[in-house]
């Protein structure tokens, strides 16, 4: 009895410790992995972008065999859209997606959503309704667009009225040789490439030294013109520009052109080297230095060397010119000089304008 007794509480002892040991082997074994069948997305955000190219956005994606559709949906000022992502050679970005140029513009946002091989369409990055906002730097063209803007006050329009009388004194027939004129403009600055672009007319009414005592007709001339303009920046420091003149002179119907070259600051110091003309009328040559003395005050020494009008002597002409500005856009031009056709007569010039940009 007390030898069966003693059996059974070495039974249990056995018993006991088989099950401790079971329970710590249990406990020191590796948990189980649970897998989610739900596919990610891993994605660096994009922060700044430069505009107007295209924005390459990179991710990984685990689960991709749970993936039917990963897309980017973006929108800017410019356009908005989606495109897909598609495998790529890169080791670390396993699959990317393009914005294109012509949406990389301010207001630049996106998301990223994937859509599961279930139906299910997943928010990975953002959403629709609260997208991703990239900050879009400017190129350098904008920069200097935008740095010339700021210079000019944000004025990108002006507007001109000019006028001037000049005399070269008498011909050797005792006709005056002389003109006046009138003039009008306007002009926008797109400070691009095209740097600016316009449009002058006016009138001009003179005297010829061609005429003779016996065929006064030749005496009284004029000109009625119009002249579209533009200005290419070749670069910052040269610019080139062109015109075509068309004209209704007192022979009838003229055409005519002219061009420039300007060296150095556009709106500030500079030297401009030019010609033009037109039928019947004449033509011109003239250099300009455009000095600025201060904020109010630029100063022009010119020298002009021309056959206007109907002359067939050319004429030498020395002028100065004084832009002063007023302020509010407002600019005040005066005109002075004199020229001459011969070394023993001559006569001067006065003119000015007004000018507002706005």
């Amino acid at each position: 009895m007390v030898a069966a007794k003693r059996f059974g509480n070495a039974a249990f002892i056995a018993f006991a410790l088989a099950l401790l040991f079971e329970s710590q082997a249990r406990a020191d074994a590796p948990a189980a992995v649970v897998e989610f069948e739900i596919p990610a997305l891993h994605h660096a955000p994009i922060v700044t972008a430069q505009m107007a190219e295209p924005l390459t956005i990179g991710a990984s994606i685990d689960r991709a065999d749970l993936v039917r559709r990963a897309r980017l949906v973006f929108r800017s000022a410019r356009a908005q859209g989606e495109v897909d992502f598609e495998r790529s050679s890169d080791r670390e970005l396993r699959y990317v997606a393009m914005i294109p140029a012509n949406a990389v513009r301010p207001g630049l946002a996106y998301s990223i959503e994937l859509e599961t091989t279930k139906g299910a369409t997943l928010p990975v990055f953002a959403t629709r309704t609260a997208p991703h906002a990239v900050t879009v730097l400017d190129t350098p063209e904008d920069s200097r667009e935008a740095a010339q803007l700021a210079r000019l006050n944000g004025r990108r329009s002006v507007i001109q009225s000019s006028g001037e009388y000049a005399t070269f004194g008498t011909s050797s027939s005792g006709v005056r040789d002389g003109f006046f004129r009138m003039e009008g403009s306007y002009t926008y600055r797109l400070l691009s490439t095209v740097a600016e672009f316009g449009l002058r007319a006016g009138v001009v009414r003179g005297s010829s030294g061609l005429a003779t005592t016996s065929d006064p007709s030749l005496a009284e001339v004029g000109l009625n013109y119009a002249a579209p303009r533009i200005r290419l920046r070749a670069a910052d420091g040269l610019h080139v520009e062109g015109e075509l003149l068309t004209s209704v002179t007192e022979v009838g119907f003229a055409v005519g052109g002219g061009g420039a070259i300007l060296f150095g600051d556009v709106y500030g110091s500079n030297f401009v080297v030019g010609v033009e003309g037109i039928q019947v009328f004449g033509v011109r040559a003239y250099t300009r230095l455009d000095l600025v003395a201060n904020a109010r005050l630029t100063v022009a020494p010119l020298v002009e060397v021309t056959t206007m009008p109907h002359a067939s002597v050319a004429g030498l002409r020395l002028l100065g010119e004084a832009a002063i500005d007023l302020g509010l856009g407002l600019r005040l031009d005066l005109r002075a000089g004199y020229q001459a056709r011969h070394f023993n007569d001559g006569g001067p010039t006065v003119g000015g304008g007004f000018a507002y940009a706005f």
